[in-house]
C-alpha cells in the first residue's frame, strides 16, 4: 500500500527501541462522515491513501511506511444480508489468492444480524520482503469498511502488535448503522446475484 500525503504528528522521542512498543499517549480518529472510530498511538504518522481509498493509515515509520494501522471503507451496490456470506467468503479467497506466496494463519467469519465480518490474518510476498496482516472485512447495511494491521516482516508484525490490537478493540460504528444490521427491525434482499439463463435459451427468452 503506497502513501501519497504525511500530515503533522507528533515525532517518536526514542532512538533505542524498547523491548516491547510502549504508549506515549493516544488519539482517536473519527470518519469525517461519521461511519466509525478508532483509536491508535498518539506518535505515530498519518497519511492518507492510494488508488482513490477513502480512509486513512496510521504508522509508527516516518518514511515508506510499511508496517501500519489503516481502515478505508466504499459504498455498496445494495445492502449486504447474512446470507450473502458464502457469496462474499468466495471472493475473499479469490482475492488473497492473487498475492504471491500468501499463507492464511487463522481465518474467521462471523454475522451479527445482518453485519458481517471477515477476520484473516496471513502472510505473503511483496518483493523481496515477507509482509503479515491482520485484516477486518466489514459489511455495515450499505457500507464495506476494512480494517488492516500490517507488519513490515513478521518479527515487526509480533513487535507492534500490541499497538495493532488495541486499534482493532477500539473500534466502534455509531449505533444508527447497528440498527440498519438488525434483522427484527429490518429486512433486506442483500447483494445482487447473477440471474441465471437456462441453457439453449437467451436472457430475453
Amino acid at each position: 500500500m503506497r502513501c501519497l500525503k504525511k500530515e503533522t504528528s507528533s515525532p517518536m522521542t526514542s532512538t533505542e527501541r524498547p523491548p516491547r512498543p510502549r504508549f506515549i499517549g493516544v488519539d482517536t480518529y473519527a470518519d469525517p462522515h461519521g461511519r466509525f472510530t478508532f483509536r491508535y498511538p498518539s506518535d505515530w504518522y498519518r497519511f492518507e491513501l492510494d488508488n482513490g481509498l477513502e480512509g486513512v493509515m496510521f504508522s509508527p515509520e516516518r518514511e515508506n511506511p510499511q508496517t501500519f494501522f489503516s481502515a478505508w471503507v466504499r459504498q455498496l451496490e445494495a445492502e449486504a444480508v447474512a446470507e450473502d456470506l458464502p457469496l462474499l467468503q468466495k471472493g475473499i479467497a479469490e482475492g488473497l489468492a492473487q498475492l504471491p506466496e500468501c499463507v492464511i494463519e487463522s481465518s474467521s467469519d462471523d454475522t451479527y444480524g445482518n453485519l458481517i465480518k471477515f477476520e484473516r490474518i496471513y502472510t505473503f510476498r511483496d518483493g523481496d520482503e515477507i509482509r503479515k496482516r491482520k485484516v477486518w472485512i466489514m459489511y455495515v447495511a450499505q457500507w464495506q469498511i476494512v480494517l488492516t494491521y500490517q507488519g513490515r516482516t513478521p518479527e515487526e508484525w509480533e513487535y507492534w502488535l500490541p499497538m495493532g490490537n488495541y486499534a482493532f478493540a477500539l473500534f466502534n460504528i455509531p449505533p444508527e448503522l447497528w440498527f440498519a444490521t438488525d434483522r427484527d427491525l429490518t429486512k433486506k434482499t442483500g447483494l445482487p446475484k447473477k440471474e441465471r439463463v437456462r441453457r439453449g435459451h437467451t436472457k430475453d427468452e
